[in-house]
């Protein structure tokens, strides 16, 4: 049987998210899904058409989505469904001013997944991050491990890509790590953040490096504040969508992703930014790194930041 994958909401970051996914040539089906009409059959039916100039055997299909679950039919037996459905955010606002807006939405997309992809893994973009992915996975009941969120990946990005244009280093010279949650309290790991080997803080000085940390929480803002309408999605698109890669093809890979803990680090039942082993089954196993004394404290004060929030969504 081969691979199916769901992008659910076809704005930009969907749209974008499909085209990646369909390009990587290792499924045999990309379902592109929204509540405008004829939209994501229209570009289904374009992704479709460059696969000769691309050369991907992918094929792209597009579904819109009614009200009361109407056309979810679509999404059957999907290995994964990446969930970008919602509003984005708009100059000024936060990412938490979306939160019941955005939580009718992702209840309405869950509950339908669960209904037509009961196998599948969830991974969730839609924002505010953190409780949208704890929402997801009371909507599906699924087990917590098949319900996951992007945002590490992405804030890692941003951080590796801030700090090779301040070195003027290549990129692939670049690791860092952010954790904790996608937004205000989100925890930068500078102790584990190196450039072609040599730890971040022999080359730089503390102050800039807090500049780049600063640059990185506030790296979704950035982008809004410049695009006026809309929010970034090349960047997440490519974070969500090497996620998804990882579990369609059982990889095993470690990526810093928004998911369940329950002892890691002394914290326990809440959804938060670790780095986690993914394959088949969404997350293997939590992986647990060095952390310093003071980046351990800043993790358990993004989880009980997120924890009081997503006890919240249970409502919503």
């Amino acid at each position: 049987m081969g691979k199916k994958v769901t992008v659910v909401g076809a704005g930009f970051y969907g749209s974008t998210t499909a085209q990646r996914l369909a390009e990587y040539d290792v499924f045999d089906t990309v379902v592109l899904t929204d509540i405008v009409e004829g939209k994501p059959e229209g570009l289904a039916l374009d992704l479709n058409q460059s696969r000769p100039v691309e050369g991907f055997e992918t094929k792209v299909v597009g579904a819109t989505t009614g009200p009361n679950g109407e056309g979810y039919e679509a999404i059957e037996g999907s290995d994964v469904v990446i969930i970008t459905a919602g509003l984005p955010r708009k100059p000024g606002m936060s990412r938490m001013d979306l939160l019941e807006v955005n939580a009718k939405i992702v209840r309405g997309v869950a509950e339908n997944v669960a209904k037509y992809a009961p196998n599948a893994v969830v991974i969730v973009v839609s924002n505010p991050l953190d409780e949208m992915t704890a929402l997801a996975q009371l909507a599906t009941q699924f087990p917590k491990n098949r319900v996951l969120g992007q945002a590490g990946m992405l804030d890692t990005a941003r951080f590796t890509n801030f700090v090779a244009e301040t070195l003027a280093v290549p990129v692939s010279s670049v690791k860092t790590l952010t954790l904790g949650s996608h937004g205000d309290t989100m925890v930068p790991v500078p102790s584990r953040s190196t450039v072609n080997g040599k730890p971040l803080a022999e080359l730089l000085p503390a102050d800039k490096i807090e500049e780049l940390v600063v640059r990185t929480r506030n790296g979704g803002a950035e982008v809004v504040a410049l695009l006026k309408t809309g929010s970034a999605y090349y960047a997440p698109s490519a974070a969500a969508a090497r996620m998804a890669k990882a579990v369609a093809e059982d990889s095993g890979a470690v990526m810093p992703v928004c998911a369940w803990v329950d002892g890691e680090y002394g914290i326990s039942g809440v959804y938060l930014g670790v780095e986690a082993e993914l394959g088949a089954e969404g997350v293997r196993r939590i992986v647990e790194t060095d952390l310093t004394g003071s980046e351990v404290a800043a993790l358990k004060e993004a989880a009980e930041a997120v924890r009081a929030k997503q006890a919240d969504v249970a409502h919503l």
